[in-house]
């Protein structure tokens, strides 16, 4: 019986889909046929709502295409259809349960062509469909309305922000997830908003509000879809722009096809749309990029949020989450806290029991202790849980991965905090690079470089290296205190000070013959220098109001005689001028002169950037003298994972023949036959369907086809040749014989 009242729904009525189209064109010529078919279908709603279950098949064909041909037309008569819009939600809300499938989908379906014609607004359309989505137990109902609920919300803000939809939307969410805590409706939320969030529809705060309390739900599917949000959510949204952006036209190619054979309207109009569409891109190329701000950085409490979060899920011991989701929800713990620099003293205690190699996925809790970890949190923390690893994982009695995997995430927390370190222990470690194993070799060696940047002091001298060591000697190298922050800065301003002056010492050097080098710099120095240094003050120059020193004035009128120079007495002070005081003070607080003292111009602008990307490049080089600041203001944002704690282990495995075989392969296309390189290039014209060339035609054509050509080319005439010519010439500027590509 089901099947044939499918069947019979699928076959429209021919007549009221032709009547469709004459109310389309003449309104008023059909609008008593348009009120005839109102009234039956008025009757056949009253019948079908007594008994929607045991329906005929031929009244539920005759009802469903009335809804069809009333929706389509309802926006011509709003007088009559006035009552439409409500007996569609009357319907669907009441009987969604027992309506048949094709007739519900006509039904949603018709409400959002009403909304399309601006018949309803969105909000009347989304509230009525968000409680169906919740409650029906029918699992393709659900895929349509949320399918119809994500689009018209797309719509909406297609041209410009709806704030107001949105924010009606959001509370309704936020409603649904603090209401009940335990529910699984909250599950529709998150996927609502994740999906919106995905697509940029919306990228203020209030979406993280949602997410947030779905993160401190009762129900363990909620929470795990709020926490993925705030894991994972900007990174789904980054791969959706970049696929979104990468559906690029091939014009050559479409020009080319559209070519091949009789020009017509249909391939004029696919040119024309792909030009169209390749001009979209590159508007959307030359925009300026929109602020999307992290969903962690968009958080009102971030403070507050991890401490509940933590106190709720991890601290309690009646909580029953899995250990996957358990991980889950720490990793959003301690990157909240390593990115806002947080302060929770009872989540470092609570990770030793943890820090064991006989704990399931200790590489996840490794590298959430690492994230949880920066330079505001205070040693005495971090220290037993450093000791902690070393004592559990590094020893020579451990296996050669597990002793890798500690010492590396010893690194990775000693990064961020190098004072949770002691003497010894460091000590200790460093020995490690002795080691067979090359992965715990590797793991000790990057654990001495970094000390050799960020504190030598710890290491013998045997192994802080050559910079370190003449670091400390010129006292360039100094350990940071705890707390100690650096002063802020323009980033690479240093660089371009050092290159004006070593550019004042050449033109110097050039000017008055002196050597390059330090020579012409002491040089230069002694000529900028104002007196400071000196046993006298010279007189400075009359154009400058701020200069020092008193000037004595010839009152005899005698202008070519010098002035005086004014001799310093012991009791007198040297009197800075302006620019003396910045430099003092620049000095003193860690600040650039050439900052303080100085505009950037455009073009030291450009030279500044020019500097930044060499020092990068030296950076990548192997150039280390300049990592300390990078080293221990590593960026937090992107976090710590499972791989990278059992990195140096996998590097210093040695791979199996399978897997050399498996890089081999990767990233070159793969065949199932061995073919030369013309039959690869063959086939990979024909799939991108394109032809061959008129020249690889001829090759394939028969020898007698083609020796009464020849013979006739051998006896022209040379007249005749150059005609040819001519005319070939004159064909190809026409776009050949049939002068498809010729100028309109």
């Amino acid at each position: 019986m089901g099947k044939r009242k499918l069947a019979a729904l699928e076959k429209v009525d021919a007549d009221l889909v032709s009547l469709q189209y004459k109310i389309r064109r003449d309104p008023k010529s059909y609008a008593q046929e348009f009120y005839d078919q109102w009234l039956a279908y008025d009757a056949q709603r009253q019948i079908f709502i007594s008994s929607p279950s045991t329906a005929s098949t031929d009244d539920l064909k005759k009802f469903h295409d009335l809804v069809d041909l009333i929706a389509h037309v309802a926006d011509l008569y709003p007088d009559l259809t006035g009552a439409y819009p409500d007996h569609l939600k009357e319907l669907l809300n009441q009987h969604h349960a027992v309506l048949h499938p094709e007739l519900r989908e006509k039904v949603v379906g018709s409400l959002v062509l009403l909304r399309r014609k601006d018949v309803i607004d969105s909000t009347s359309l989304l509230t009525t469909l968000f409680p169906i989505l919740i409650s029906t137990p029918s699992k393709t109902l659900r895929s349509l309305l949320y399918a119809k609920i994500i689009s018209d919300l797309r719509e909406s803000n297609s041209k410009s922000t709806n704030h107001r939809l949105n924010r009606t939307i959001q509370t309704v969410l936020h409603n649904l997830v603090t209401s009940d805590r335990t529910s699984t409706k909250g599950m529709w939320a998150t996927r609502i908003t994740r999906e919106l969030w995905r697509r940029q529809v919306w990228s203020d705060a209030k979406p993280c509000d949602v997410m947030k309390e779905a993160c401190l739900g009762d129900n363990e599917k909620v929470v795990v879809g709020g926490v993925k949000f705030f894991l994972g959510g900007d990174k789904s949204r980054e791969e959706f722009e970049d696929e979104s952006s990468g559906d690029d036209v091939d014009l050559k190619r479409v020009k080319h096809q559209s070519g091949i054979n009789k020009k017509s309207k249909k391939r004029q109009k696919a040119y024309e749309k792909a030009i169209d569409k390749v001009k979209k891109q590159d508007r959307k190329k030359s925009a300026p990029h929109p602020l999307n701000f992290s969903a962690l950085h968009l958080l009102h409490d971030p403070q507050g949020f991890a401490e509940q979060l933590f106190q709720k899920h991890l601290q309690n011991t009646k909580n029953k989450f899995s250990l996957d989701n358990k991980l889950l929800i720490l990793q959003l713990v301690t990157r909240l806290v390593g990115l806002h620099k947080l302060t929770i003293i009872s989540l470092y205690s609570w990770f030793v029991r943890f820090l064991t190699p006989k704990q399931a996925q200790v590489t996840s809790f490794l590298a959430s202790l690492a994230q949880a970890t920066h330079d505001l949190v205070p040693p005495d923390a971090i220290e037993p849980l450093v000791v902690k690893i070393a004592n559990e994982f590094v020893s020579e009695a451990s296996a050669s991965e597990v002793a890798a995997a500690g010492i590396n995430s010893i690194r990775e927390i000693a990064i961020r905090q190098p004072l949770c370190m002691t003497e010894t222990l460091l000590q200790d470690l460093v020995l490690y690079q002795r080691s067979k194993d090359k992965g715990v070799v590797m793991a000790a060696k990057g654990l001495q470089s970094l000390y050799r940047e960020v504190y030598p002091e710890l290491l013998q001298k045997k192994y802080r290296g050559k910079e370190a060591t003449m670091g400390l000697r010129s006292g360039e190298t100094r350990q940071r205190k705890f707390g100690e922050e650096d002063v802020g800065g323009i980033e690479g301003i240093e660089l371009l000070e050092q290159y004006k002056e070593e550019q004042k010492a050449k033109k110097l050097a050039e000017q008055e013959g002196l050597p390059e080098g330090d020579e012409g710099k002491k040089k230069l120095d002694d000529e900028d220098d104002d007196g400071f240094h000196s046993d006298e003050w010279e007189v400075g120059s009359t154009d400058s109001e701020s200069s020092g020193g008193w000037i004595d004035v010839e009152s005899d009128g005698e202008d070519d005689v010098p002035a005086k120079k004014r001799q310093k007495t012991g009791s007198e002070a040297p009197q800075l001028v302006d620019g003396d005081k910045e430099n003092v003070v620049a000095e003193a607080n860690g600040i650039s002169t050439l900052a303080m003292t100085s505009i950037l111009t455009p073009a030291d602008l450009l030279k500044l950037q020019e500097l930044r990307r060499e020092a990068r490049v030296d950076q990548a080089l192997g150039n280390r003298s300049k990592r300390k600041k990078e080293l221990i203001d590593r960026h937090i944002d992107e976090g710590v994972t499972a791989e990278d704690i059992e990195l140096p282990a996998t590097l210093g495995k040695k791979s199996t023949k399978e897997e050399r075989v498996a890089l081999a392969k990767d990233g070159k296309p793969g065949r199932d036959e061995h073919k030369s390189t013309q039959a690869i290039r063959k086939s990979k014209k024909e799939a991108e369907g394109k032809s061959s060339t008129n020249k690889e035609k001829a090759r394939k054509k028969n020898f007698l086809m083609t020796v009464g050509k020849a013979r006739a080319k051998t006896k022209r005439s040379l007249t005749d040749t150059t005609k040819a010519l001519r005319q070939h010439v004159a064909r190809s500027k026409n776009g050949g014989r049939r002068r498809n590509d010729a100028p309109p």
